[in-house]
């Protein structure tokens, strides 16, 4: 059984494409589709749209997307090493062979977690559409490095896949996609990277949004330290430096992608400083559907606009 967990916050147009793209993989025996949400009108549109029977709602109690992911890791967990949970969002949606592709990657006995292949749906004539494309493109480069030297990686939380019952809970003071492929790590299963599960992201457009995501994000993962100090860190301000600059630099195509790579380090160099200096002023990281944690622009279907 494949249970599909899809997480959103009171954006029903954006979640109803969200589960028409996964209930319409290529990969569709066995597949249940699990909505959560704390807004019981993103059921009732849902259900108005999508008569399926594939798909439920999880009433969210609102205590954030950690808390109701670990309800449901517990409620629906199996001994069956062939039963999966998938991992995704309600503003984003997935390839038609997403699925399979992570399906696939499980063949492999000793792969305990799978992340999937963020795609930005920006294009590049925009700085922002550019520094996803950049962002997205260089991370996944090291992710299929990692995956290929079998060693430890955080996936996204836009497309991860675990199997069912090695994991019932974790912590929610951090970043879901960093600690729970971690927590499998440690058991002794590997990570792996499925290049073909697609899953396509609409990016921030605006500094506001940018930075709001950017710092919530780093902030996140460095509650790291704290919960699981002795964890392979691929997300961090020298990993980026060590690991992204050169690749950064070669990737523009023109001359003004040349110059927005450029501010791209700037900014990135801003966001830490800002998180961090957040950070020591107290405002801590916390899982829960909070206002920081939305950023408008990123609703690929624009309700908020």
């Amino acid at each position: 059984m494949i249970d599909v967990i899809l997480t959103s916050y009171n954006e029903p147009k954006a979640t109803c494409k969200a589960l028409e793209s996964i209930l319409e993989q290529s990969a569709r025996k066995d597949l249940q589709v699990i909505v959560v949400d704390p807004f019981p009108e993103t059921e009732v549109f849902l259900k108005s749209q999508i008569k399926d029977a594939r798909w439920s709602f999880f009433l969210d109690p609102g205590e954030g997307k950690g808390f109701a992911l670990n309800m449901l890791f517990q409620e629906r967990a199996s001994s069956n090493p062939h039963d999966i949970f998938i991992m995704t969002d309600g503003d984003v949606f997935l390839d038609k062979g997403a699925i399979e592709a992570i399906i696939t990657a499980f063949k492999d006995k000793r792969v305990g977690c799978v992340a999937g292949h963020s795609a930005p749906l920006e294009s590049r004539e925009t700085m922002y559409g550019y520094w996803a494309h950049l962002f997205m493109e260089g991370i996944d480069r090291v992710r299929e490095g990692f995956s290929k030297r079998k060693v430890f990686f955080e996936c996204s939380g836009y497309l991860f896949a675990i199997r069912k019952g090695i994991l019932l809970d974790f912590p929610t003071e951090t970043s879901e996609d960093s600690v729970i492929p971690y927590l499998i790590w440690k058991k002794g299963h590997q990570i792996a990277y499925a290049q073909r599960a697609l899953v396509y992201v609409k990016n921030p457009e605006n500094w506001a949004d940018w930075i709001a995501q950017k710092v919530r994000n780093i902030k996140a993962h460095e509650r790291l330290k704290e919960i699981a100090p002795d964890m392979p860190r691929t997300k961090s301000f020298l990993n980026e430096v060590k690991l992204g600059t050169l690749f950064a630099l070669k990737y523009p195509k023109t001359v003004r992608e040349l110059w927005w790579t450029l501010c791209s380090f700037g900014a990135r160099l801003y966001i830490y400083k800002k998180a961090f200096s957040e950070m020591k002023k107290g405002k801590k990281y916390t899982d829960g559907w909070r206002g920081e944690a939305l950023t408008h622009s990123t609703n690929p279907l624009s309700e908020h606009s």
